[in-house]
């Protein structure tokens, strides 16, 4: 059995402010410790089911330096390995060889969710929403729809209970969830400690994957439409001339191809 794991950060437990997230900031060490500590217990899941390969995928931008390199190598779980530094939803190797499924750890809510911790989608500054054939989605989403252009599905998810909520209403009910925090607005949130958080998710890993009752791949009837409300006219500017790539006004951008892999590629790497 294959697994992809894809984490981040927000949805950590112990983790409700951008210091805890944010490279160099004075709580950032605090949050790369309980961020790398729940990786590793999804890791150990993964183990324990029986998993033949892990590949772990830093999805966090910390900013500088520390973008999609959060996760502390020295303290990593064995028995797996990690993609450190690559630009964000690029690596797709282990779904190109036939991944069996995809996990994700630490997710967060999409942008204007009530009760989502740090709550945003792709870029707190630069964008309000993001839809995908008109279905609101933030970045599990994102994620579970290029897992879906290679038959992957997408079975577990870790972070607060708003994303769970989140994840649930887009792929089913046979997404396992580990609500690890409560929100109690964008910036605060009840906690569980982070041993009993570990803990939560280790043990929910290794039921999803026994069980092997896991939802479809995400997968949307072409032409695929990404479209992307922005936060400021400035932001077009860059996607002028795009192939596939239709700037609808200054706030609104639409890319269209066959696959949401092409949608999403020509949109924000070509």
């Amino acid at each position: 059995m294959r697994v992809m794991i894809f984490c981040d950060m927000e949805g950590i437990a112990g983790i409700s402010v951008w210091d805890q997230v944010n490279g160099g900031a004075p709580l950032y060490e605090e949050g790369r410790r309980l961020y790398t500590a729940e990786v590793n217990a999804a890791v150990r899941g993964c183990k324990r089911a029986g998993a033949t390969e892990i590949v772990v995928v830093d999805g966090h931008g910390a900013g500088g330096a520390w973008s999609f390199k959060s996760l502390i190598p020295d303290q990593l779980e064995s028995g797996a390995t990690y993609v450190l530094g690559h630009a964000w939803c690029r690596y797709i190797a282990p779904l190109e060889a036939g991944c069996d499924c995809t996990l994700f750890v630490g997710a967060h809510a999409m942008a204007g969710t009530s009760d989502g911790v740090l709550c945003h989608t792709v870029s707190n500054q630069a964008w309000y929403n993001a839809r995908i054939n008109g279905t609101l989605v933030g970045e599990s989403g994102i994620v579970a729809a290029i897992c879906g252009c290679f038959d992957c599905p997408c079975v577990f998810v870790s972070g607060d209970a708003a994303t769970c909520r989140e994840v649930k209403a887009l792929l089913g009910d046979k997404v396992v969830e580990a609500a690890v925090k409560e929100g109690l607005g964008r910036y605060s949130a009840r906690h569980m400690p982070s041993v009993d958080a570990c803990a939560l998710i280790e043990g929910r890993v290794y039921a999803a994957l026994v069980a092997r009752n896991w939802p479809d791949p995400l997968k949307f009837t072409p032409p695929v439409t990404f479209a992307v409300d922005l936060a400021t006219p400035d932001r077009a500017v860059d996607m002028v001339g795009k192939p596939g790539v239709e700037v609808v006004n200054s706030r609104h951008i639409n890319s269209t191809a066959e696959t949401f892999w092409k949608a999403w590629d020509q949109f924000w790497y070509r």
